[in-house]
């Protein structure tokens, strides 16, 4: 397990970006989070007011942290790097992502070679699929350790 104080830890990100409440499991390659989605969620205002939707991209952000989070803990060498989005493929949004709703995205491990990862997310609410995804993403190996607030 991981609260709030210790993801936040491990990867930059605060609010309002900030898409990981709860790391509930992790192994070498896979890594379970979660995000209470919130109707006080800032995005809710304007996607959509009258049918409040969470963005698709941010979906898949949270899918993103949640990888970040399984990579600096598995490479701990990384941690203090910048861990950048590098693309992705098979996007499938399955259903829509409502207040009240707790997403549960899964990331596995694919594929790591010198700063490069490619995984596996999937998102859920209620043990449904609604999102799914391969994540790339690279580690740049110039960055310096940045401290957050």
């Amino acid at each position: 397990m991981m609260d709030i104080i210790q993801i936040r830890e491990v990867i930059p990100h605060r609010y309002p970006f900030l898409f990981v409440d709860r790391i509930v499991e992790w192994t070498s390659d896979t890594i379970v989070g979660v995000k209470n989605v919130s109707a006080n969620e800032p995005f809710f205002q304007g996607h959509f007011p009258n049918d409040p939707i969470m963005p698709g991209v941010l979906i898949l952000e949270a899918m993103a942290q949640t990888g970040g989070i399984l990579v600096f803990t598995v490479f701990p060498q990384y941690r203090h790097k910048t861990f950048y989005f590098a693309g992705l493929d098979k996007v499938r949004f399955r259903k829509p992502v409502r207040p009240g709703d707790q997403l549960v995205m899964k990331v596995k491990l694919q594929k790591q070679r010198s700063g490069f990862f490619k995984m596996l997310g999937e998102a859920f609410v209620d043990d449904v699929l609604v999102a799914e995804a391969e994540l790339m993403a690279n580690i740049d190996m110039s960055s310096v350790e940045t401290k957050g607030d």
